[in-house]
């Protein structure tokens, strides 16, 4: 079976980097496979990505030594078990606001005797190259746990969360931590009250040995963020990546003067 290096560099202390999939195309998946990235992340919350889709893109990115993550609609138990019985390695379930959120989560992502996950399917299997059994024996030691604290009340109850059993590392979601503060979406800030809630979650992760995680915008911003100790770090979209690129080029050739152009 094998191994979930993004899981195992999180429990050394080592930072992995990873982006986001919005693209609800297997191509694009096995492309974005290709470039390097420790992890890639199926956006399915946000975008119009089906269960077939992600399964076609689950295995074309497990091919690789890229390791298939998805964000799910809700972090709720179908929607989980659909995510991990057709081959993702590991769920970043958003809006954790709560204990009892955390505890659904890992009773949901986990086999007994750690969770309830339910016992079927075979594409889980296939994908981390074994067979059905040897998955059912070794599934909670690879399959990656995040929870997206991106809420003012899971700063609030930041200890109660990071200290339930299983969960391997939180998200924070600077957008709707911000929007959840009052104050105006973004991918960062230096409000004192934004900046506090991110040294506190850091400290408290810390101290019950979950690794910390944010998204990031750039390059420059996901530097930033390793230096001061984040571990798990997503670099924008896919998406974001082909359109800045390509505005880029268009804006150098003169193109869309004559209109209002959209900026990424």
């Amino acid at each position: 079976m094998k191994t979930n290096h993004v899981k195992a560099k999180l429990k050394r202390g080592e930072a992995s980097i990873g982006t986001w999939l919005s693209i609800p195309d297997p191509t694009t998946a096995t492309l974005m496979a290709q470039v390097g990235f420790d992890w890639l992340n199926l956006n399915i919350e946000h975008m119009p990505i089906g269960v077939e889709t992600a399964s076609l893109c689950y295995s074309a990115i497990a091919s690789t030594h890229t390791v298939p993550l998805a964000r799910p609609a809700w972090n709720t138990g179908e929607n989980i078990k659909r995510v991990l019985d057709n081959g993702g390695w590991g769920v970043i379930l958003p809006m954790v606001c709560t204990r009892e959120d955390a505890e659904l989560a890992v009773d949901a992502t986990f086999y007994a005797p750690l969770g309830s996950r339910s016992v079927g399917g075979m594409l889980h299997a296939v994908s981390f190259q074994t067979d059905p059994a040897t998955y059912y024996e070794r599934a909670n030691e690879e399959i990656l746990l995040v929870l997206q604290l991106e809420h003012i009340k899971a700063i609030e109850n930041a200890e109660e969360i990071l200290s339930v059993p299983g969960v391997d590392a939180f998200f924070i979601g600077p957008n709707d931590l911000l929007k959840s503060m009052g104050k105006k979406p973004g991918w960062d800030s230096d409000d004192p009250v934004f900046v506090d809630a991110l040294k506190h979650l850091q400290e408290v992760g810390k101290k019950y040995g979950v690794a910390s995680g944010i998204h990031v915008a750039n390059v420059a911003s996901a530097i930033h963020r390793r230096e001061e100790g984040f571990q798990f770090i997503a670099v924008a979209s896919e998406a974001g990546m082909m359109l800045s690129k390509a505005q880029e080029m268009a804006k150098a050739l003169d193109c869309g003067q004559d209109r209002e152009v959209a900026k990424y």
